[in-house]
């Protein structure tokens, strides 16, 4: 959880209305690496870094024994869970969109949740994608992580309260 993640909930709650902005950690899905903190650690970090905020809430369904990691199948337990007149919106970054058509059963991703797409550094998009617009900021997770392996500071790419907890249980090292 970094400063750009907090950035892009923010503008998307005020960019596109939204009630609220949740956080689903992902588990360990077949079809790419798992993360190197364990669920329980990131879901400590996302409680820190969006402790002072109601309009964020965390969803660890994915991190469930069994899930199968599947945007369509998380999107669709949402559907059921919030009804068909809620209006889902999957925030995702530009990288991610363009590469939307290799997830699985992705016609059923957008019909479940409107893509809403933040611009990535180095991600052009072609057609006419609309971009919620907000400059993007050069922070990635996986700097973060190198950061921290090298003894580097990330104080201001992360929640002090993150940096603090990262620190504390040796995360990435």
């Amino acid at each position: 959880m970094h400063n750009a993640h907090l950035a892009m909930a923010r503008t998307a709650l005020e960019h596109l209305e939204l009630d609220k902005v949740l956080f689903m950690p992902t588990g360990a899905p077949r079809y790419r690496t798992p993360a190197l903190a364990s669920g329980e650690h990131r879901v400590a970090m996302l409680k820190l870094a969006l402790a002072d905020s109601d309009a964020y809430a965390i969803d660890a369904r994915e991190l469930a024994p069994g899930a199968s990691g599947y945007t369509v199948d998380t999107l669709r337990e949402l559907r059921l869970e919030l009804g068909a007149d809620t209006e889902l919106r999957l925030l995702m970054g530009a990288d991610q969109y363009a590469k939307l058509e290799s997830w699985h059963r992705p016609d059923d991703v957008k019909k479940l949740a409107q893509p809403a797409v933040f611009g990535r550094p180095g991600t052009q998009l072609k057609g006419s994608t609309p971009l919620i617009p907000m400059a993007p900021l050069k922070i990635s997770a996986s700097d973060i992580r190198a950061r921290v392996a090298r003894g580097e500071p990330i104080s201001d790419l992360v929640p002090p309260a993150v940096a603090n907890y990262i620190e504390q249980h040796r995360l990435y090292r």
